[in-house]
């Protein structure tokens, strides 16, 4: 998403970091490339001329004429702008919430822009957060609507209601929310009707509906592909019925983005998630500041956490980390690991979320299908190869390849990566399962950035109960602080081999 607007944002701030000097003439070619990178972006033209307006105000201000680093500062600036654009204060993305403790979605949206997929998804998000919701199919209009709902509902393990048979969608909704409430759920989220055009009858019904389940949150799902037509749809919504935000789908595809960057402008309703994919998983909430940091190739370390904590099972974590320490790390631990790595997404979003990552890795280096070959390669292999790669001769790599239809040199590169990785870890490990920190590592990593995630922005603050890895090489990630030192051992829960060296003693 964004890409094309991202790589030629960041190309602009890339030139002014590092100016010591700014000059009027730096700012209005500044301003220029940005104006021509949002138009091209399919920003509406409003928009981008009252934000360019604003942003050249504030570039020729005291706080840039008087900084020691004003090329910083003006990338400050045009963060903070695009922060704005997006959204502004963290906070408004957030779902309403009833002071009864049930609440009610209501989404609306044109034909094909992924209501029903996006209700489920949204469904599968809150019951991932601890809530209990259930999706209701009030579509009496579209075929086999109601059938999709429930068959999508039924995949997440979600509480589904439909009724086939009924053609009237304000029944359907009154029905749906006395069975919500009857099971106890805390969310009811309503999939309606769209028309391939908005008219007077789907407004009608629309409007019927609302005055019957008094919602929580009016969402209106918003297809990125339509481009500036969004904001014309948004618009008409709006002063039809009414709503409190948007979900905007697609973003994986061809759309420049622009709609996202206007919408929120011209309608001063917030987005609220955004969809990234086809997976019932490819939904994340947006924030507008980190869209932001995405944009500009400074990344999102929150959200790259966060969807490590969703999306990797930790048990199975804890047991790869000990095998590993303890030797005994294989080629099914390796499998297991790609596995993890693609429940988080497709690696180019994942390098995008690192700072100073983007456009440094190419779009080959990026590709899903590489995991997939090597996750094939592995598979192709008897229960003894995996688990004793050591026997792994010519024949049996040639066999390998073979069954995974691949070269032998891919299946050697695979077994090198193996290799690393195991001799690597072997560093580390003191042969029990147990951590050892290498004399003069902390230091090394203290120069690298490792300890206190150097680079990262000052003001950003993880979500509570999560923490960053404590300054000190690993220590953080096992338990305690290490320092050059240490001479005792660790193990992966942080607990301390007592056993000390003695040296000079009788």
């Amino acid at each position: 998403m964004f890409e094309s607007l991202s790589t030629k944002l960041q190309n602009i701030t890339a030139k002014m970091r590092g100016k010591a000097r700014v000059t009027e003439a730096d700012i209005k070619d500044m301003m220029r490339e940005i104006r021509m990178a949002l138009l091209e972006a399919d920003v509406n033209y409003g928009v981008v001329k009252e934000f360019v307006a604003e942003m050249s105000e504030k570039c020729k201000g005291a706080d840039v004429t008087q900084s020691l680093t004003p090329g910083q500062e003006i990338v400050k600036i045009v963060r903070d702008s695009l922060t704005a654009l997006l959204g502004g204060e963290e906070g408004s993305d957030k779902l309403l919430s009833s002071s009864t403790g049930f609440n009610t979605i209501i989404l609306y949206g044109l034909q094909g822009a992924g209501k029903t997929t996006t209700a489920v998804k949204l469904a599968k998000l809150l019951k991932t957060a601890g809530k209990k919701p259930m999706v209701v199919s009030v579509d009496v209009h579209r075929p086999a609507a109601a059938g999709q709902l429930k068959v999508l509902a039924d995949a997440v393990g979600v509480d589904c209601y439909i009724d086939p048979e009924e053609k009237d969608a304000v029944k359907i909704a009154r029905d749906g929310e006395g069975k919500a409430r009857y099971l106890l759920c805390n969310y009811l989220i309503i999939d309606t009707a769209g028309r391939t055009v908005v008219d007077d009858e789907l407004m009608g019904e629309l409007k019927n509906i609302s005055d019957t389940v008094n919602p929580t949150e009016k969402l209106l799902v918003v297809d990125a592909m339509i481009g500036q037509e969004a904001v014309n749809v948004a618009q008409t919504f709006e002063e039809a019925i009414g709503m409190d935000g948007f979900i905007m789908t697609k973003l994986d595809g061809d759309a420049r983005g622009g709609s996202a960057l206007s919408i929120r402008k011209l309608t001063g309703k917030p987005i609220k998630y955004i969809c990234t994919g086809e997976k019932v998983d490819a939904i994340e909430q947006f924030h507008p500041q980190r869209m932001a940091d995405r944009i500009l190739g400074m990344g999102d370390v929150i959200s790259l956490i966060e969807k490590a904590q969703s999306n990797i099972d930790e048990e199975e974590a804890i047991k790869s980390m000990e095998r590993m320490m303890s030797s005994g790390y294989n080629l099914d631990d390796l499998y297991s690991q790609f596995q993890q790595m693609k429940k988080m997404g497709s690696l180019k979003d994942l390098v995008g979320m690192l700072p100073g990552a983007a456009g440094k890795v190419s779009d080959e280096d990026l590709d899903d299908k590489i995991i997939d070959r090597q996750m094939a390669i592995i598979s192709s292999m008897t229960k003894k190869e995996r688990r004793v790669p050591n026997i792994l001769n010519a024949s049996r790599r040639k066999r390998i390849a073979a069954g995974a239809g691949v070269e032998v040199s891919d299946v050697n590169k695979l077994m090198t990566q193996y290799e690393q990785t195991a001799k690597m870890m072997k560093q580390f490990s003191n042969g029990k399962g147990g951590f050892k920190m290498p004399k003069g590592f902390a230091k090394q990593a203290a120069k690298m950035g490792m300890g206190g995630m150097k680079g990262l922005p000052s003001d950003m603050q993880l979500p509570e109960g999560m923490e960053m890895p404590s300054s000190g090489g690993f220590g953080g990630l096992f338990g305690r602080k290490s320092t050059d030192s240490d001479e005792g051992t660790y193990t992966p829960t942080g607990r301390r081999d007592r056993k000390k060296k003695r040296k000079g003693r009788r």
